[in-house]
């Protein structure tokens, strides 16, 4: 009971039965209506309701977005996992690559791009490459995040008069939920008669901002302004969960299991002595019982001798040992490695047990899954809306010419970093001399566009024959023995490197 339970009691007993029993009730009930267990005050009984994605998301996803973000601010390993995810899908950027088939327009929607990447933040603070980090990192704290296209007018001087606001998700009003002035709305985003997303309900404000003063009632904003960002999990989805949500409860578990452990090595640490002295008559030498007011000491410190009153018994604190610690550790954190997407070197550090051909497997799955979010949530959700809203507004304000077929781009996502870079670069020659990979998915696997490359490989080149300088890396010159490459016509040296 609370305090106010224990009030009412006091001065009412049958009152005070009455409010516990009914709440206990509405414990049940909420028990029964999150069926995120990360989202419950405990774990459920068992059974496992058959309810859509969006009546078991509503109850909850507040309450494990707060949990999650403060298991970020508190808990080193789940701030790691937020870092990991950040780091690999994104990195320094996923940068587009124009692909319009022609050199001028391709040159000419690059540069534009670049000039727009450095002005397109709405807060002026980061580029588009930090709003694709800010954006990564909310989809996995939050589970979801919004980003509000903000049309500006030819007078601010930006190249492109477009820029993009990032919004929590507290900004979208969940309490709008159910039929709304004639159409079918979930959770704060209204659908058209056909199903489709015609408009977000968003408080001006954030809800949670401790200066708000002004009444937080939410407003209409077309879809069409709006990027939702968050992993789709089950067909009509409409809102995202954090990724944390499998391991909330475990997480929180750990910490307090952690706490513990501290708890019971500060009190072990105070290992005290009380010694009687058989002559009571005479001054006791040492820390006395009592302090300076004349009351009884009631707490210990490491390491103190206490003594005390003739006829007192002798006690002392008994350190045990804790055998089960580490274990514990370990096995929760690989069990919360696995919840959250990333492997247990990745969110402990720990390579003590780790070698090249389990960190290789690991990190298999591990890009795998990189990949997938890249390519089928991060690129289509949130970069590709981006480009097409960057051309739309170029070509309206006449800093693009409109072409038959657009400005299509392609994305290069960044390069996974080789465990081993002899034998991992060895494999992706094998692998492009043998047709299993080109040239150009090669380069893009690199983080690099490969036409890009050509460019610089041929300006390189010309400028190292204008010069006349020979180095060992041109494979034009040099074979890979070191020795010289044979000139048309003459006998190839030979090369030891083959079987």
């Amino acid at each position: 009971m609370n305090p106010l339970d224990r009030l009412v009691s006091w001065v009412a007993p049958q009152a005070g039965l009455a409010r516990v029993r009914a709440r206990s009730a509405l414990t049940l009930i909420d028990g029964a209506t999150r069926s995120y267990e990360g989202a419950k005050r405990r774990r459920g009984n068992g059974k496992a309701p058959g309810t859509s994605a969006n009546a078991e998301i509503g109850p909850a996803h507040v309450e494990l977005r707060n949990r999650a973000r403060s298991l970020v601010r508190n808990n080193p390993h789940c701030a790691r996992v937020v870092d990991i995810h950040t780091g690999n899908i994104v990195g320094s950027g996923i940068i587009p690559v124009p692909k319009t088939g022609s050199k001028r327009a391709n040159a000419q929607v690059a540069a534009l791009w670049r000039q727009f990447v450095d002005t397109c933040d709405a807060d002026g603070q980061l580029d588009f490459y930090g709003l694709q980090a800010i954006a990564m990192r909310e989809m996995v704290e939050a589970g979801e995040v919004l980003a509000r296209f903000r049309p500006r007018r030819p007078s601010d001087g930006l190249p492109v008069p477009l820029q993009v606001q990032m919004l929590e998700a507290d900004h979208l009003d969940s309490s709008r939920d159910g039929p709304l002035q004639g159409a079918r709305t979930i959770l704060g985003v209204e659908f058209d008669a056909i199903g489709r997303r015609s408009a977000y309900w968003l408080y001006p404000e954030h809800p949670g901002e401790r200066r708000q003063l002004r009444s937080l009632r939410s407003v209409r904003v077309e879809a069409a302004d709006i990027l939702h960002l968050y992993r789709k999990q089950r067909a009509g989805q409409v809102r995202g969960v954090t990724a944390f949500a499998p391991v909330v409860m475990m997480s929180r578990d750990l910490a307090d299991f952690h706490e513990a452990a501290i708890v019971k090595a500060r009190i072990e640490a105070c290992f005290a002595g009380f010694v009687t002295n058989p002559e009571g008559d005479k001054v006791t030498v040492g820390t006395s019982a009592g302090d300076d007011a004349g009351q009884r000491v009631q707490t210990i410190e490491p390491g103190m001798l206490n003594y005390m009153q003739p006829g007192e018994q002798v006690s002392f604190a008994q350190p045990t040992a804790s055998p089960v610690f580490d274990s514990f550790m370990i096995h929760t954190l690989m069990a919360i490695a696995v919840g959250a997407g990333i492997t247990y070197d990745q969110l402990t550090g720990d390579l003590r047990q780790a070698n090249y051909s389990s960190l290789r497997a690991g990190k298999i799955e591990f890009r795998r899954l990189t990949e997938q979010m890249q390519h089928q949530v991060f690129i289509p959700m949130f970069c590709a809306p981006v480009w097409r809203r960057f051309v739309e507004m170029a070509v309206l304000a006449g800093k693009l010419p409109a072409r038959e077929g657009g400005y299509p781009c392609e994305w290069i996502t960044p390069a996974n970093e080789p465990i081993d870079p002899v034998k991992d670069m060895t494999a992706d020659i094998l692998a492009v001399r043998s047709g299993r990979m080109t040239f150009d998915q090669f380069v893009a696997s690199w983080g690099n566009d490969p036409a890009t490359q050509i460019a610089d490989i041929k300006r390189i080149n010309a400028l190292f024959d204008a010069d006349g300088i020979i180095l060992d890396i041109d494979p034009r010159k040099v074979a890979r023995t070191g020795n010289a490459q044979a000139t048309q016509g003459a006998p190839a040296a030979p090369d030891d490197t083959q079987a």
